[in-house]
């Protein structure tokens, strides 16, 4: 009688541990209501900088010069003391699978401010940094 039980537990622990920690993970949306996820593997610490890339997957593709944009992905690091984030490198994908590169901005010098609310920087920065900003 003790199958059922087991059985239970086993499948409530296996929801809740059913995404890999290197799969990308939801953290939040943007305008339009397009879903920004955050690559684990990528989260980097160095002093007081966190540095991590974003995946954005358009739910209506963008219209740009030369074709639409289907989602992007962003490398941005976080000061979570000044409750700042600047974007290292912006990449934008040309066809729904996001490995087709429409556009890519590599930032030489990348100048740290306050995000834009409701940004993918400023969902950064409350993901990586925790409740303190």
């Amino acid at each position: 009688m003790r199958l059922p039980g087991l059985l239970l537990a086993f499948a409530a622990w296996s929801a809740t541990h059913a995404q890999s920690p290197t799969s990308p993970q939801p953290i939040g949306t943007i305008s339009g209501g397009n879903p920004v996820f955050l690559e684990p593997k990528s989260v980097k610490r160095a002093g007081d900088e966190i540095t991590a890339s974003l995946r954005t997957t358009f739910l209506k593709p963008a219209k740009a010069p030369g074709g639409e944009w289907y989602g992007s992905r962003t490398l941005v690091t976080v000061r979570c003391k000044a409750g700042t984030a600047a974007v290292k490198e912006n990449r934008y994908y040309s066809d729904a699978k996001l490995t087709k590169v429409a556009s890519e901005k590599i930032v030489g010098i990348p100048g740290f401010a306050a995000p834009v609310p409701g940004s993918v920087t400023a969902l950064a920065l409350k993901t990586l940094c925790g409740p303190q900003t």
